[in-house]
């Protein structure tokens, strides 16, 4: 079966983004919960380990804001609908994993798309100034999806194969993302697209992430950047 499409998160799986998350959610909290700023500062966005730490433990965004940052509900909806924005006028840089521009460069035959919680515009300027945008035929992120319907609902991998085929009659699929919430997305996207489809999930555990931990397992476990050449290449 011919491999039709490469598709990847953002945040934590091309780019290590730390930095600047923990900066922009700062920034936020500064706004719609004030007391957790300063002194009260959450102790996993005091540094990039333990930010690490509470975002590979969360389920999805809304359990991190909650669980770990201590937001009320309401703050959490708040914070989110920020996020977009906020993403936008932060110019805290990001950069690109070591090793990515050559998996890019390896399988620029094979279409690329990305399905995240950044701002597509935003995205779309880190993979431009990169150079690395060509391959890329759609970007999906979280203003394309509504709050309800994002990872790891499908919606967002259904909206990233129509923009790049027109359709959605892809019959083999590669997602790589950082989190278990990403293996999640890979399996409810299979569902998604029917039984003549396969979406092969790849864990990008050279993230600081532990899929051995996970109770939903990917397929593939890519320790280094480089594993993605052998893991991608078994298809392509």
């Amino acid at each position: 079966m011919k491999l039709d499409a490469i598709l990847w998160d953002y945040d934590g799986t091309l780019v290590n983004s730390a930095p600047k998350n923990i900066d922009v959610t700062k920034a936020i909290l500064s706004i719609v919960a004030p007391h957790l700023t300063g002194k009260n500062l959450p102790e996993y966005l005091q540094n990039e380990c333990s930010y690490h730490e509470a975002n590979h433990a969360a389920k999805n965004w809304q359990e991190l804001y909650v669980d770990y940052y201590g937001l009320t509900q309401e703050e959490m909806v708040r914070a989110g609908s920020m996020w977009a924005e906020h993403q936008e006028k932060n110019q805290t840089e990001v950069f690109l994993f070591d090793g990515v521009t050559n998996v890019i460069g390896q399988f620029s035959h094979i279409y690329h798309g990305i399905c995240s919680q950044n701002s597509q515009s935003n995205i779309r300027r880190v993979l431009h100034s990169n150079g690395i945008d060509g391959p890329f035929k759609a970007v999906v992120g979280y203003e394309d999806v509504s709050n309800g319907n994002q990872k790891p609902h499908p919606l967002g991998g259904i909206k990233c194969l129509e923009a790049m085929f027109g359709h959605t009659t892809s019959k083999l699929l590669i997602y790589i993302g950082d989190h278990e919430a990403d293996t999640h997305f890979a399996r409810n996207l299979q569902s998604a697209l029917g039984e003549e489809a396969k979406v092969i999930s790849v864990a990008a555990a050279y993230s600081h992430s532990d899929p051995e931990s996970w109770q939903i397992k990917p397929d593939y476990v890519a320790s280094n950047v480089e594993d993605l050449l052998s893991i991608i290449g078994r298809y392509a």
